[in-house]
């Protein structure tokens, strides 16, 4: 019997046994520095609020306190530096605008202006055209009472009547003469005006 549980105690003991669980570090941490902070923190509060003090805004001055964190009117100053520069910028972004649409208005101005000088010059111009028009009626009129008072007139009258006229004159008349009248006028003429002036009709 002694042997057998001599056998069994050496078995057990060849047997190997369960390594034994270490805490672990972070355990550690938190229970020695976590949760008395914790408790210091939880004492702060309670004796802050028995004498009525704001532990926020206490670290609200102490965050603003910080070197490298700018305070309200810190923060207030550069909004208002941001705001004028940008006031100055969109005053000067109005500004061109502004002279931009003065440029255009000028354009549209002188625009306006040609317009209505051409309007006026078309206008004269309309007024020459219609004068000129006149003219020339009344002239086609007085040539046309003028080549009815020679188609009326004897080719011995008229013929002495065409050689004291310019060539220029003479020629108009006598081509729009009926061919027996031109005939009749050129035959009262001496030979050479009539040679002239037939010679003159040819090369027309």
């Amino acid at each position: 019997m002694a042997k057998k549980d001599n056998r069994l105690k050496a078995e057990l003991a060849e047997q190997p046994q369960p390594p034994k669980r270490k805490s672990g570090g972070f355990r550690k941490f938190f229970m020695w520095f976590v949760i008395p902070i914790m408790f210091v923190v939880a004492v702060l509060l309670v004796v802050a609020t028995l004498m009525n003090t704001n532990v926020f805004d206490l670290g609200k001055k102490a965050y603003e306190s910080l070197p490298f964190v700018p305070s309200e009117e810190q923060q207030a100053k550069e909004a208002v530096v941001n705001n004028d520069s940008k006031v100055v910028k969109l005053q000067a972004d109005v500004q061109e605008k502004e002279a931009e649409i003065a440029q255009l208005q000028k354009k549209l101005d002188t625009a306006t202006t040609e317009k209505e000088k051409l309007t006026t010059e078309n206008e004269q111009l309309q007024f020459e055209v219609e004068k000129l028009n006149r003219e020339q009626d009344d002239v086609k009129r007085d040539y046309n009472d003028i080549l009815k008072t020679f188609d009326k007139m004897s080719p011995k009258a008229a013929a002495p009547v065409l050689i004291k006229m310019s060539d220029t004159e003479a020629l108009r008349i006598l081509t729009n003469l009926k061919p027996d009248k031109l005939a009749a006028i050129l035959e009262k003429m001496d030979p050479q005006d009539a040679a002239k002036y037939t010679e003159m009709m040819a090369k027309q």
